[in-house]
């Protein structure tokens, strides 16, 4: 089963792990581009480009450096953080300004910066082997978001891979008290509230709590919190993605952790009941989320005359993997022996469904993929409809 949103490509083995990063750039300047081409050809790398982001981020992997014309007006609501302003040295005043109404860090005045950043990229291309960020979001209220993203992660650890469980919900009451009866000991999303910058992904790699080995970074399972900033959260995603080889974070359905949590991902699963409301709301929610690959996990008993790849196609995208009722579950995520089930052969198949179903090199829809996405889910909604 694919995840996908746009053309897939082949998949095999761990292909959730990523591939080779390139270099995005995104100017309609075609000598800015020229320039940026040449520095990108000194650094080794290869390119890819676009004239804007209409119609959904243009890139087929998001995640590499994004070199950014100064020229360009509309932009994501977040951006990599290895994103470059990119202009002329003789408009310099404007690049500045534009650079600090966006908030990125690096600018490079070009033709003069063009050697510092040669050296930039060739850094990036060092962390060729970061690890992937996958987020998960519940569809509607009570879809088991949480249980699955803790799923996920204690499977994939229990496989040998390095794994961190991230909890992006601050008000959902601490999630590793799905994998533990007590609050484990450790950095905690408050502790993190004054760092500003770049974190050093050993130091957060060894201060996070470990259970079952799974590393996970909550929040307070009860009681007041610092509130933490979106560039303190940005910088601890980051630093989490080259300190593992999976990050799976529990996002939480509110606009503003979709923005803090669900745009630093570059994978989402988003859990639906098998229900025909819950398909309804999961495609509003569709509509919030980050132009990524994503799939659908169905979770629970189906309505009758439905089936798990016509609910997933009324939400908009693809089956990435079914998932279904298991009572013991639920009592065991209650309990905090959520690992316990991770083992059993059911989960682990599903576990390797996911992630082992991000197709490579999967490019976004564009607006007439977007257009054309929209009318097979109305489609997709109406047969939906017609079968309950």
């Amino acid at each position: 089963m694919g995840i996908a949103r746009g053309s897939s490509a082949e998949s095999s083995g761990r292909s959730w792990l990523p591939d080779e990063r390139g270099v995005y750039c995104v100017t309609s300047d075609p000598a800015l581009l020229d320039d940026c081409a040449r520095v990108v050809a000194v650094a080794g790398a290869s390119l890819q480009s676009a004239q804007g982001f209409a119609g959904g981020w243009p890139m087929s992997e998001p995640g590499g450096p994004l070199l950014l014309g100064s020229d360009i007006g509309d932009v994501p609501p977040r951006l990599p953080p290895d994103t470059v302003l990119v202009g002329r040295s003789s408009d310099r005043d404007r690049l500045w300004r534009r650079a600090a109404e966006l908030g990125v860090e690096h600018v490079a005045e070009l033709p003069y910066a063009a050697g510092w950043l040669v050296e930039f990229l060739g850094q990036r291309s060092a962390h060729a082997e970061e690890g992937t960020v996958l987020g998960v979001v519940g569809g509607c209220g009570g879809a088991g978001a949480s249980t699955t993203a803790a799923l996920l992660a204690a499977a994939a650890s229990h496989q040998g891979v390095s794994t961190a469980l991230v909890d992006g919900d601050r008000l959902g009451g601490g999630l590793e008290l799905c994998l533990a009866e007590e609050p484990p000991g450790g950095l905690t999303w408050p502790d993190l509230a004054a760092v500003s910058g770049s974190i050093n992904p050993a130091q957060l790699e060894s201060s996070l709590p470990r259970l079952h080995g799974l590393a996970v970074l909550s929040w307070p399972a009860a009681g007041p919190s610092k509130p933490v900033g979106s560039a303190a959260i940005g910088g601890a995603l980051e630093a989490a993605r080259r300190a593992f080889e999976l990050v799976i974070v529990d996002v939480g359905r509110g606009r503003e952790a979709i923005e803090d949590f669900g745009w630093a991902c570059e994978r989402v699963l988003l859990v639906v009941p098998g229900r025909l409301r819950a398909v309804l709301a999961g495609s509003a929610v569709l509509n919030e989320l980050p132009p990524v690959p994503i799939g659908a996990v169905v979770r629970g008993r189906l309505a009758e005359g439905l089936d798990a790849e016509r609910l997933a196609a009324g939400v908009g995208c693809p089956l990435a993997a079914r998932l279904p009722d298991v009572p013991a579950v639920a009592r065991a995520a209650e309990s905090g022996r959520l690992a316990e089930y991770a083992r059993s052969p059911r989960i682990q198949r599903m576990a390797r469904d996911v992630l082992e179903g991000f197709p490579k090199g999967t490019a976004g829809t564009g607006s007439t993929g977007l257009r054309r996405s929209a009318a097979r889910r109305s489609k997709a909604l109406r047969a939906l409809e017609g079968a309950s």
